[in-house]
Order: structure tokens, then sequence, then C-alpha cells
């Protein structure tokens, strides 16, 4: 019977957190639906027999908050990174900005243009506003040139994004930076759109 109520509990949670996405139109579950239905089973798997559904309630509701935590932070990145090109995408494991190369860096250098200081700027405010998160940081390259080159600039370009939240008061101690290089790319390198698209900055934000 136990079993049944929490089967039951996790299965309106997900029902209830079922939205449609304003941006794509596609059915999604909620973030705080998903972490409330891992902490109803994660509650249950850790109490007794006797207090299973109490435990799976409980886990319900610290699983939620933390969904919740990350709901709030996409809406207000997206309010805040509209029009910016900048996209915000909802990930497994948090949230992911991408911000293309084209509107961040000056081509083949590491040096961020003036005119996305204000995009970054507005960034930092939130990541300030949500500060029980850890941020990733990782810089890509399309494949032209050579490997050294292109490691090296997306090893300076996610450093310089990160100096720059930094300088704006996100801690550093939250942030781990790295660069790829053209190791991961997005699109086709045999195109110039998809050289386009692979040459940008991620940040991920993340549970701690």
């Amino acid at each position: 019977m136990k079993k049944q109520i929490v089967a039951m509990l996790v299965g309106s949670l997900l029902l209830a957190g079922c939205t449609t996405d304003p941006y794509t139109g596609e059915s999604k579950v909620s973030k705080a639906a998903i972490g409330a239905g891992v902490g109803a089973v994660l509650g249950a798997a850790v109490s007794s027999k006797k207090d299973r559904a109490k435990g799976a309630a409980i886990g319900a509701a610290l699983g939620g908050g933390t969904g919740v935590y990350f709901d709030r932070q996409e809406a207000k990145l997206r309010e805040t990174l509209n029009n910016t090109g900048v996209s915000v995408t909802r990930t497994p494991e948090g949230i992911k900005l991408n911000m293309p190369g084209a509107i961040s860096f000056p081509s083949n250098q590491s040096g961020l243009m003036p005119s996305f200081y204000p995009v970054l700027e507005s960034v930092a405010l939130v990541l300030k506003e949500f500060n029980n998160t850890a941020i990733k940081v990782s810089g890509h390259t399309d494949s032209t040139g050579g490997a050294e080159l292109n490691q090296r600039l997306s090893e300076q370009r996610a450093e310089s994004v990160a100096a720059f939240l930094s300088g704006q008061g996100v801690a550093r101690a939250r942030m781990q930076v790295y660069g790829y290089g053209p190791r991961y790319p997005v699109a086709d390198n045999k195109s110039e759109a998809g050289k386009a698209a692979n040459r940008r900055v991620e940040i991920d934000i993340l549970n701690p």
C-alpha cells in the first residue's frame, strides 16, 4: 500500500508539472516537478517501511524546492536575455547559456567586444541573485586553423568571460573554466554558418 502511495505521489507531481514551453510550443515537465519526483523517490528509499510515505512527501518538498529555484532562474534569464543573441536552454543538469562568438568576440581575438558588456552585466546580475549554483564556463572554436591555436583561443575566451563575471561580483569560487577547441561542435564545420555556430562560449549553471 505504501508503495502505491509513493507511486501515486510521484505520478501526480510529474503530471502537475507538465506545461507547454512558450518558446518552443512543446510539452515539458518543469524542473520543479522532476526535482520533486526524484526527491520523493529518494525520501522513500531512505525511510523505514513505517515512514516511507512520509519520507516521500518530505523528499518531494525538498527536491521540488531545487526545481523551483531553477525554474525561477530560467525565467529571469529568458526575460533578461531576450533579443540579445544569447540562447537559454534547459538541460537535465541545469541551464545552458550559449554566447555566439560573432556577438561576443572580434575575429580570432579573446578580448570581449565592448558592445557585449551590457549582456554579460545582465547575466552577472542574475547569477548574483541566484547564488546557490555552480558555474561552468567553456570556450569552443570551429575547426579552422591549428589545434594548438584553437585550444589556446578557446581557453582565453572562456577566461575572458569568467574574469568579466568575477569583476561584476560573481564569486570566482563558483566558476570552473575550460577550453575545448573544436572538439565539441554543435554544427557541421563544412559550412560558414556551421563554423559560426561552433565559435561560442557556453555558461552552464549547475547544482553545486
